[in-house]
């Protein structure tokens, strides 16, 4: 973002290639460790970091889907994104590997500065 390239490869999601390297259970524990707001999704039989941000009201939450779509459209790589009333629930793994990639969790760490960025989280 701002100007930024995710690849200088046609702008191809690594992540989303059938070769993509998915992450050892080390690295994913590492980062829950020093990411607590992060969890691993237990409705689905391959891991996907999960969180859910709290907001005000729909319109801020509805805000900040866009945000994080905005930066999954610039990355190549895109989430699940559920947004309720005052909540939106976002959803990061790699489809193709249906597993997590080291670009999961750089995405779920921008992720969580768009949400420190609001002025409007609770």
């Amino acid at each position: 973002m701002n100007g930024e390239k995710m690849s200088s490869e046609n702008d191809r999601c690594e992540a989303c290639s059938p070769d993509a390297l998915a992450l050892s259970r080390e690295a994913i524990i590492e980062f829950l460790e020093e990411n607590e707001s992060w969890g691993l999704s237990e409705d689905v039989d391959f891991d996907q970091l999960v969180q859910n941000f709290k907001f005000k009201n729909f319109v801020e939450a509805q805000k900040f889907a866009v945000k994080v779509g905005e930066l999954a459209e610039w990355a190549g790589h895109h989430p699940s994104i559920l947004t309720e009333y005052g909540s939106v629930t976002i959803r990061w793994w790699s489809h193709k590997i249906r597993g997590l990639h080291e670009q999961d969790l750089m995405l779920a760490s921008r992720t969580d500065s768009i949400y420190r960025k609001r002025p409007d989280v609770l």
